[in-house]
């Protein structure tokens, strides 16, 4: 190398170590800056009484509905620790870089663990079931660089719960501040939606949800509720909610080797369609078992699958009979029984084909959703299929189930559904929060998942006319009963 490219190489390597060292600088000061203020706030007495307080407590609430209880959460930038508190966790850890707002945290809640931390020097590799970032994003000097270390604490079924303000709030907020409203805030970072689900892509997480809330910070009875809890659900008015929550998980890695699979096919008055499904259904996955469930048949379907389960003994197939009624209460009863770590549904009427399950059974293994829910109208419908009045009640139902769970769904109704059957033991556990109206186990599965916040996935089928028998469904009979339960979801999810 010659002497002039060697000083040229020498130059050229000092900038760059001045550059690191001037960027290390800038965020520690940055960062001092804010432990300072967060330091000089920790020293002044709450205010129960302002827009503030008010906020906070809202927060709790949705943080409660989004957080199962008893997880194992982590909160980064915790504060005084009432949020980590609200959602009761089994184990609790907060992380915050002010020792004096901590050490307010440990007086209040002595069960939670709380640690002094910055979270740009994240040094915890411990896994948790849900990572809390509470209006923490704006704050940072490098978002990426902190949701990025937030991948040693997970697992792949960690879920990642953040909010952050909506840009259209900021001249609002500056103005509370300045008639002592709210706190004095150090300048913030505006991330937009779009801002934060590339950062979060670009960090190795994938967005679940995304919902915006809170339209009246502020706690006046009547208002609080009218605003919060109904105004600003409307799609017109969601632009202007003041917090943008966000839900998102670790972006799934290959399977070391394949799963088992259940196909759970519940069937009543459905005796000329069994030898017919036994012949088609496909083997998935390291072992493939059936589970017929019969219940109420006024043919002789029991008899049917009894006698034919012998003849196909590769299907590894089983027959149950239900104790209880209605769709939802068969498949509950094969989901207990069954061996498989997928647990699938195919109805026996024939109208989706059995051949298309192992395009479920991908879709679930490769990571691209945790519920993989099949959808009817997307391609032409086979004749007969479909009657108009089902087709409208379908399509409202599609409308109403995006809107309520924060993710598109165009079938709610379809039979066709697969899971892992760990998520499905969590549904079951938690199936007291919606109850247990709905006769199909649609709906049931569906808020179940949602609840769990699991990535729903919808995968397109083609719906064809059964070729024996009627359909056990009473559209207006059991379409008042869906309505009930879809009612009753509201005011769990929405209005809350």
């Amino acid at each position: 190398m010659s002497r002039i490219a060697w000083r040229v190489q020498v130059k050229i390597s000092s900038m760059e170590v001045v550059s690191e060292n001037s960027s290390s600088q800038a965020r520690e000061l940055y960062v001092n800056r804010r432990k300072a203020h967060y330091e000089k706030m920790a020293a002044r007495p709450q205010k129960s009484g302002t827009l503030g307080a008010g906020y906070q407590r809202q927060l709790q609430r949705y943080y409660q509905l989004f957080v199962p209880r008893n997880q194992r959460v982590l909160e980064i930038g915790c504060g005084n620790g009432d949020l980590l508190n609200a959602v009761a966790p089994e184990y609790g850890v907060g992380l915050d870089f002010s020792p004096a707002i901590l050490e307010q945290a440990r007086q209040n809640y002595p069960h939670l663990t709380f640690l002094e931390q910055d979270a740009h020097a994240l040094s915890f590799d411990e896994p948790f079931d849900v990572i809390i970032l509470s209006d923490l994003v704006n704050d940072l000097w490098d978002v990426q660089q902190v949701l990025t270390a937030l991948k040693s604490c997970c697992h792949p079924a960690t879920r990642l719960v953040l909010n952050f303000h909506n840009n259209l709030w900021g001249p609002m907020l500056s103005f509370a501040r300045r008639l002592g409203l709210l706190d004095p805030q150090q300048e913030q970072n505006w991330l937009t939606p779009e801002d934060l689900e590339g950062l979060l892509k670009l960090s190795g997480f994938e967005l679940v949800q995304r919902r915006p809330l809170i339209l009246f910070p502020l706690n006046v009875p009547v208002l609080t509720r009218l605003f919060n809890r109904v105004l600003a659900h409307l799609p017109l008015v969601r632009a202007f909610d003041l917090t943008h929550f966000f839900i998102a998980r670790p972006v799934p890695e290959p399977l070391s080797q394949p799963p088992s699979v259940t196909v759970v096919i519940p069937a009543r008055n459905e005796a000329g369609n069994i030898k017919n499904l036994l012949e088609r259904v496909p083997a998935m996955g390291a072992s493939t078992e059936i589970i017929f469930v019969e219940g109420g048949s006024s043919d002789d379907t029991y008899a049917v699958i009894e006698k034919l389960l012998p003849d196909f003994p590769e299907q590894n197939g089983r027959l149950i009979r239900q104790t209880g009624q209605g769709k939802g209460d068969a498949v509950r009863a094969a989901f207990e029984c069954a061996t498989g770590d997928v647990l699938m549904i195919l109805d026996a009427d024939g109208t989706v084909a059995p051949e298309e399950l192992p395009r479920f059974y991908d879709a679930l293994v490769s990571g691209k959703g945790e519920f993989i829910n099949g959808v009817r109208l997307v391609y032409p419908l086979g004749d007969r299929s479909m009657r108009f009045f089902n087709m409208v009640g379908n399509k409202f139902f599609g409308l109403l189930f995006s809107w309520l769970l924060g993710q598109p769904l165009r079938d709610t109704l379809c039979g066709t559904k697969v899971l892992w059957k760990k998520d499905y033991e969590q549904i079951a556990a938690n199936r007291a929060y919606f109850g247990k109206l709905d006769p199909f186990g649609d709906f049931d599965l569906l808020f179940g998942a949602a609840k769990l916040n699991l990535k729903i996935q919808e995968l397109p089928i083609r719906y064809g006319a059964r070729t024996y028998g009627d359909t056990n469904i009473s559209r207006w009979r059991h379409g008042v009963v869906l309505l009930r339960m879809a009612a009753k979801a509201t005011a769990k999810l929405k209005l809350i």
